[in-house]
C-alpha cells in the first residue's frame, strides 16, 4: 500500500466499455451516507475514475457464498468512520466475472485499495472491523501522498455518521504511529503491550501486519519477485517473496513457499524462516483453515 507497493500497479482505468451513469442513489448501498458502492461491469470504469477524487477498497465477494460478504460489511464499518475519505467498491464476482478477470483474483472474498485508478494489493479472507483501521490508516496516507484527498459528497456530517467505537487505550500509540508512517513506533508499542499481555492476540496481530507493512514498504514488489525467483537459496529473498505474496491474496503460496523453504535450510536460516512464517499466521487468523492445513505442513516439515 505504499508508493513501493504502487509501482508497477495494472491501470485499471480503461477496464469496461463507455461510462455509463451510476444506478440511482449513486450506486450506494449499505453504509453510512453512500459509503458502500455496488459496482458492476457496466459502471465499473464510473467506480475506478472516481477514485482519483476519493479512494476506495474494492471487495470482491460472491453472492452464491453469502458468507463472503461479511468482507463488505466490515469494509464498510472502518469505512463509515473516514470523514467521508473513503468509499467500498463491492464486486459480486458471480454477477461480474471480467471484474475478477481484472483483478486476477484467485481466492474470494479479496480486498484491494484503488487509489486514482491503480489497485494496491492488500488481503484475502474477512478481516475484523477492528484490525482494518492500521490498514486503512496506510492507504489514506499513501492516497494523500497521490493527492488523491477528496471526500464522499454529503458524508462529512456528524448527524450521518455512526458513532466510532472507542479504541483501546493500549493500542491508541500504535495506530497513532502508523498513522504517521512511523512503524518502528508502532511496533514498539504493540511489543510494550505484549510485555504486559504476552497472550494478546489482537497485539500479536497488530504486531505481526505492522512488520509486515514496514517490509514491503522498503521494498519494490517487481525486484522482490524477481530475485526470488534467480536466488531460490536466498532466504531473505524468499521472505520478501512471501510477504508480497501475502499482501498480494497468495495466502497459500505465500505458506507453501516458506514450508518448502524450511525443508531446505537448517539451524539459524531454518529458524529464521519458521519464525517468519509463525508471523504470517497471525496475520491470517489463527483459525483460518489455511493457517491449519500450513500449520500441519510445518510440522511435517519440522520433524
Amino acid at each position: 500500500m505504499p508508493r513501493a507497493a504502487m509501482r508497477g500497479a495494472v491501470d485499471l482505468s480503461g477496464l469496461g466499455q463507455t461510462p455509463s451513469a451510476p444506478p440511482a442513489g449513486g450506486g450506494a448501498g449499505a453504509g453510512a451516507a453512500g459509503v458502500r458502492m455496488d459496482a458492476t461491469e457496466a459502471n465499473f470504469q464510473d467506480a475506478v475514475m472516481s477514485t482519483r477524487e476519493v479512494a476506495a477498497l474494492v471487495v470482491l465477494w460472491s453472492a452464491g457464498h453469502p458468507e463472503t460478504e461479511q468482507a463488505v460489511t466490515n469494509a464498510v464499518t472502518i469505512a463509515s468512520q473516514q470523514d467521508g475519505r473513503l468509499r467500498v467498491i463491492a464486486v459480486d464476482v458471480q454477477a461480474n466475472p471480467q471484474v475478477a478477470a481484472a483483478f486476477q483474483a484467485q481466492q474470494i472474498p479479496m480486498t484491494l485499495g484503488l487509489i486514482g485508478g491503480q489497485p494496491v494489493p492488500l488481503f484475502a479472507g474477512v478481516q475484523p472491523a477492528d484490525q482494518l483501521a492500521p490498514v486503512v490508516a496506510e492507504l489514506l496516507k499513501v492516497a494523500s501522498q497521490n493527492g488523491v484527498t477528496g471526500r464522499i459528497p454529503g458524508a462529512g456530517g456528524s448527524e450521518q455518521e455512526p458513532a466510532e467505537p472507542p479504541v483501546d487505550p493500549r493500542f491508541e500509540a500504535a495506530f497513532d504511529a502508523v498513522e504517521a508512517g512511523d512503524y518502528d513506533t508502532a511496533i514498539g508499542a504493540y511489543e510494550q503491550v505484549l510485555k504486559e499481555s504476552p497472550a494478546d492476540e489482537e497485539a500479536k496481530a497488530g504486531l505481526a501486519q505492522v512488520k509486515l507493512l514496514k517490509r514491503v514498504s522498503a521494498a519494490d514488489m517487481g525486484q522482490a519477485r524477481e530475485a526470488a525467483a534467480a536466488n531460490p537459496s536466498d532466504v531473505d529473498a524468499q521472505l520478501l517473496a512471501a510477504d508480497f505474496d501475502l499482501v498480494g491474496g497468495h495466502v497459500e503460496d505465500a505458506f507453501s513457499r516458506l514450508v518448502d523453504l524450511v525443508r531446505r535450510t537448517a539451524d539459524d536460516e531454518r529458524n529464521a524462516v519458521r519464525t517468519h512464517l509463525l508471523e504470517l499466521f497471525e496475520i491470517v487468523g489463527p483459525k483460518d483453515e489455511r493457517v491449519v492445513k500450513a500449520r500441519r505442513a510445518l510440522m511435517s516439515a519440522l520433524f
